[in-house]
């Protein structure tokens, strides 16, 4: 058996630094993110990496810092949702990818029942991710409260309700979005605009609510609010108890495209054009939107920088920061409904 000759062996930090002319610990320091590093030594470890061709040992660092380097996409609705719901998939996508530039493989993790909220609390807290990125969170949320006892640094997709000051998120501006899509409905000449809400113990179904009523302000009708779940067939049946009890009604702002849909079907049903009759708006903009018989106005979140800011404060709360939110602001986007 002959020995493994230099010109095939990996690269070491060794190798970096004599070709660097530093210190292994300046080429360690870089490599870890170039903490205490002067700007000529990091150029020179940058340009001896390239040259070289060395590349970090994963497991090697993470066995140096105790940290997995991977992180959790934790979806806590249950499984059939991330595939019917398109705002999970786009969430899904945008967050790994803005791992991915950071070299950071993403885990994703469903936990709609008690069983899988039990096994995804036990595979976090063993280790084997850093943080978690939690998506859909309902007022008082358990695994958020499961995570924080055992010190897991996270981010929540939405207000946290309940726990607005001790984990860091990412949202959209659903109130300015809600109080934004109901002014456009007035502004079209509509008089009796109904809302569609999201669940009330979700910050969609509460926030969108208030820039609704905002907007209103005595104008301010319940008779004209229903509720839904976010599910299609729950914007059917909340636009025909809306049509039952107040059919003077002339535009419905469902709080997402799936509820709109469904009460484009329950309008259909009753013999009402739209939008000549009834003009229908949602919220997400998310794919769904622009497919529907009219295409739906509605209001377009950020996913994509929701998803990138979302990473960024985990990796600041693995880091040590304290919690912060950032606030994002929905687009209008008119189509044939409204």
């Amino acid at each position: 058996m002959t020995e493994r000759t230099d010109h095939h062996r990996r690269p070491t930090i060794r190798d970096v630094a004599d070709a660097a002319g530093v210190s292994r610990g300046t080429v360690s320091r870089v490599i870890n993110g170039g903490h205490w590093v002067s700007p000529d030594s990091r150029s020179a470890v940058e340009a001896a990496i390239a040259s070289i061709g060395y590349s970090a040992n994963p497991h090697a660092r993470s066995l140096v810092t105790g940290r997995s380097n991977s992180i959790a996409f934790l979806l806590t609705e249950p499984q059939h949702l991330l595939f019917e719901d398109p705002t999970f998939a786009l969430l899904l996508r945008g967050a790994t990818e803005a791992a991915a530039r950071r070299e950071m493989p993403m885990v994703l993790l469903v936990a709609g029942t008690v069983q899988e909220r039990r096994r995804a609390v036990q595979y976090v807290t063993g280790g084997h991710v850093d943080g978690v990125l939690v998506i859909s969170s309902h007022r008082g949320n358990p695994i958020i409260a499961e995570l924080l006892r055992s010190q897991v640094p996270l981010v929540s997709c939405g207000v946290p309700l309940g726990f607005e000051t001790k984990v860091s998120s990412v949202a959209a501006d659903d109130r300015a979005g809600g109080a934004e899509m109901t002014r456009y409905l007035i502004g079209t000449g509509r008089r009796r605009v109904a809302t569609i809400t999201g669940p009330m113990d979700t910050p969609g179904g509460v926030f969108r609510l208030d820039g609704y009523r905002d907007v209103l302000g005595d104008a301010f009708d319940p008779d004209l609010v229903a509720h839904g779940d976010y599910s299609a067939a729950s914007g059917r049946r909340a636009m025909a108890e809306l049509l039952g009890r107040t059919p003077d009604l002339d535009a419905v702002f469902a709080h997402n495209d799936r509820m709109a849909a469904g009460a484009l079907e329950a309008l259909t049903e009753a013999g009402r054009r739209v939008p000549d009759d009834v003009a229908v708006a949602g919220f997400d903009d998310s794919g769904q939107a622009a497919a529907l018989t009219p295409a739906l106005t509605t209001m377009r979140q950020p996913y994509e920088r929701i998803s990138a800011e979302m990473v960024r404060l985990l990796l600041e709360a693995v880091e040590g920061e304290p919690p912060t939110s950032v606030t994002l602001p929905a687009t209008l986007v008119p189509r044939e409904s409204a």
